[in-house]
């Protein structure tokens, strides 16, 4: 019987074969990357997360340490007072270009 294409050489067929595997190895059983974080970190950002996942809850986040210092402000009195409502404004300051940050990258 005649065979319309030749037999490859043996040193291609395990060239070839070495590739599959280390292809399917690649996708079907991929190693874990080990992330390298800096020393004493303790919190991290998912690194899929989209901008405006990002700025969303940059701003709850800014929103809330807003109503909290606000809180803090008005059980103080005299210097302490007025040093926890200058941070309440640096905080509100914030929120306000956290949002319009979100405007611009996410327009409604």
């Amino acid at each position: 019987m005649f065979k319309i294409t030749p037999n490859p050489p043996e040193d291609d067929s395990k060239k070839l074969n070495e590739a599959a595997d280390r292809a399917l190895a690649f996708y079907l059983d991929p190693k874990p990357e080990n992330p390298t974080l800096p020393p004493g970190q303790l919190f991290t950002v998912a690194e899929g997360a989209d901008l405006e996942c990002l700025l969303a809850n940059l701003s709850e986040t800014l929103a809330s340490v807003n109503v909290m210092a606000s809180d803090l402000a008005f059980d103080l009195d005299g210097a302490r007072r007025s040093f926890a409502l200058g941070i309440q404004q640096m905080v509100e300051l914030s929120e306000l270009l956290a949002n319009r940050a979100l405007d611009i990258a996410v327009p409604r």
